[in-house]
């Protein structure tokens, strides 16, 4: 396989506090007493560095790891997106995914793969926890309120999969498209009725939904005219635009 080349000249930053958002912590789930007495909480290990965990900040459109890298480690988004992508024999590339805070990614480590199947590219700011692979399985082991997450976040991701493959299936580039943005908008969290989509391509969108970049814009702008999406410093999503998704 032709991998892509590191960019040269990148320098990763340690985070000066090593702490996740105030969100993050609020979310924390309730603490279980382990065997010896001791209350272990999985947010506190995420959101701090320690043994095998150090805290890093990448700057938007730095690379966290490249395709053919080794695969020694798993990190956890903390806060920014991220941006997974996918080069093929012939130099192709397509992204597969597009990650927000509390986000695990390079968990392959983790079931013996020993390079990066693909690449990581942070698209804002990003905090970064990188754990290293024996500290992960460690933890996965001694703890079971944090595998308990780890799994937990691994079967909702298998199901977001599975749903966009039938989606690739039966559904029209439209709806796909109607579908994808409200998901980048984060739509249905915590009740936000509206959101501003982070700066993205036509032709990364174009990827994601397996169709042409004419094809999107195409389809954006039909969007506008019927008031589902509209530009205001950004790329607002309303949720109106379910109306498309729903549609038979």
């Amino acid at each position: 396989m032709h991998l892509p080349r590191k960019s040269e000249g990148s320098t990763i930053a340690r985070h000066p506090s090593g702490r996740i958002s105030h969100k993050a912590r609020n979310s924390a789930r309730p603490r279980r007493a382990a065997k010896n007495g001791r209350k272990f909480d999985p947010q506190a290990f995420l959101a701090t560095l320690g043994e095998g965990r150090k805290p890093m900040l990448f700057l938007k459109k730095q690379t966290i790891f490249t395709q053919g890298d080794p695969a020694d480690a798993v990190f956890y988004l903390q806060t920014g997106r991220v941006r997974l992508t996918v080069v093929s024999k012939t130099g192709k590339e397509a992204t597969i995914g597009i990650l927000h805070d509390d986000s695990f990614f390079g968990e392959g480590s983790l079931a013996g793969q020993t390079v990066r199947m693909g690449t990581a590219t942070a698209m804002t700011d990003c905090t970064v926890l990188r754990i290293e692979k024996t500290a992960m399985v460690g933890a996965l082991h001694r703890e079971h309120t944090l595998s308990d997450l780890f799994v937990a976040y691994l079967l909702t991701r298998n199901i977001r999969y599975e749903e966009d493959l039938v989606d690739q299936l039966f559904n029209s580039s439209e709806k796909r498209l109607a579908r994808l943005l409200l998901m980048l908008a984060q739509f249905g969290k915590e009740g936000v009725p509206e959101a501003v989509v982070p700066k993205i391509s036509q032709e990364t969108l174009a990827e994601m939904i397996g169709t042409t970049r004419s094809r999107v814009s195409f389809f954006m702008n039909r969007f506008r005219k019927l008031g589902f999406i509209h530009y205001n410093g950004g790329l607002q999503v309303h949720s109106s635009l379910l109306n498309i998704v729903l549609h038979d």
